[in-house]
């Protein structure tokens, strides 16, 4: 994807008044939580003999309950640290970029030796070895295309950073795969099954994200094909506005294919973490594409989602809220995608937290609003807070937690502690207040 300097080229020298001051204050403290809090968790999970990383922990991050290997997260643990050993090249980190980028080099011969089924799908859950299992029995090998966007994202960011052109090409075939399968309607999401005559703009999303990291791969690599992966991401980010952004600056997860009205829960709910992750990925093509319209209506998306998000009573951002704000309501429709929203719309979790952190920072850099600033140190204040692992010997962050900011031991999505969010969004907020300084 875009990094953050790339981003702030691509701004021209706008600067906020306040950016400076804003970036001597934030960016040691975001720094310090990436080099001695998360990254050394994770380099003690490593697995040394075959690559990839034991990431099935318990929330705490004090016991692992299984050895299986999701290729959703091995899949975006290699994305990770090849940008980690970028990061630690250029001088924005700590740590040695050769030991991080030979065990993203590990992790992506692993999946390429066990997780490609026959047909090019990815299997979802493999064994510690690599056999394939079934991660819900009877639906076969390969139940979610997620797990595929993010096997062709660590193969694309690991060649943007080493210039391996046979990993580049990898990631083309799986993309194109994935794109002719969302074309054919063969796209099955668990955990979060599309309800029937809906679209969902998380699939968008997760192609919008995937086309940002094989464009930045492939402009690296000097390769003819930048200009088609730009011009996906621009397709995807016309696709967002148009079809998910609604009038008062909401983002819905759910529209009906027939566009008829709607006040069910499904339509009604906002993810207001998934709302900020995809506000920086329309803001990153909206700077290139010098769109000032694109970067208003973000800008206010990503308002939007923090004002009604916000838990005026214990602080933090809820996993999910009605349109309006509050506990999600609406007619009930039986769907497994709404009773995961009816039972953890509470909960305060680590990855919608440092979305935001990045988000806001962003539209404040692109903006210079007051308002996404305070969001930004709002956001900011509260995660640092809440959400760090204690027992700093232990490291990371307790990942999930309740609407009073206790921790909860329960599984959101896959039953993992996943190392891909709060070390990504540190690495963006570094990479943009590296990428230039005002006055």
């Amino acid at each position: 994807m875009i990094a953050g300097a790339e981003i702030a080229r691509d701004l021209g020298g706008h600067i906020p008044p306040g950016w400076d001051a804003l970036a001597a204050a934030a960016a040691p403290r975001l720094q310090r939580e990436l080099t001695h809090t998360i990254v050394p968790f994770w380099q003690r999970t490593l697995d040394a003999e075959r690559g990839g990383v034991f990431n099935c922990w318990n929330n705490e991050g004090t016991r692992l309950v299984r050895r299986d290997k999701f290729s959703w997260s091995q899949g975006r643990f290699a994305w990770l640290w090849a940008r980690l050993g970028d990061a630690a090249g250029r001088g924005l980190i700590e740590g040695e970029a050769r030991e991080f980028v030979a065990h993203a080099d590990k992790t992506l011969r692993f999946l390429e030796a066990h997780t490609f089924l026959p047909d090019g799908r990815c299997a979802f859950l493999l064994s510690e070895a690599g056999e394939v299992l079934e991660a819900l029995p009877g639906q076969g090998p390969a139940p979610s295309i997620y797990a595929d966007c993010f096997v062709a994202m660590g193969l694309a960011e690991y060649a943007r950073v080493t210039g391996d052109a046979q990993r580049m090409e990898r990631a083309w075939q799986l993309v194109d795969l994935i794109e002719a399968r969302v074309a054919a309607g063969d796209f099955p999401t668990h955990p979060s099954p599309i309800p029937a005559g809906y679209e969902a703009h998380g699939i968008t999303m997760i192609r919008l994200n995937v086309m940002l990291v094989l464009h930045a791969a492939s402009e690296r690599l000097g390769e003819a094909r930048a200009e088609q992966s730009w011009r996906r991401c621009v397709a995807l980010t016309e696709k967002i506005f148009e079809t998910f952004v609604q009038p008062d600056g909401r983002l819905v997860e759910l529209r009906r294919l027939d566009r008829a009205p709607d006040d069910s829960l499904l339509a009604r709910h906002i993810n207001p973490g998934h709302t900020l992750e995809c506000v920086w990925m329309l803001f990153a093509v909206a700077a290139r594409e010098r769109r000032a319209d694109w970067i208003a209506r973000a800008g206010e998306v990503a308002r939007v989602a923090c004002e009604r998000g916000w838990d005026e009573t214990h602080g933090g951002l809820l996993h999910f809220t009605d349109g309006e704000g509050g506990e999600p309501r609406g007619a009930a429709s039986g769907a497994i995608y709404e009773r995961s929203v009816r039972e953890a719309w509470a909960n305060k979790l680590w990855w919608v937290h440092s979305e935001a952190i990045y988000a806001m920072l962003l539209a404040y850099r692109l903006t210079g609003d007051e308002r996404a600033r305070a969001w930004f140190e709002r956001v900011c204040e509260y995660a640092l807070r809440v959400f760090p692992q204690p027992d700093r010997a232990v490291g990371e962050w307790i990942q999930i937690r309740d609407r009073t900011g206790a921790p909860v031991e329960k599984v959101v999505a896959l039953p993992v502690k996943d190392p891909y969010h709060v070390a990504r969004n540190l690495i963006q907020a570094l990479e943009l207040f590296a990428g230039g300084k005002g006055s």
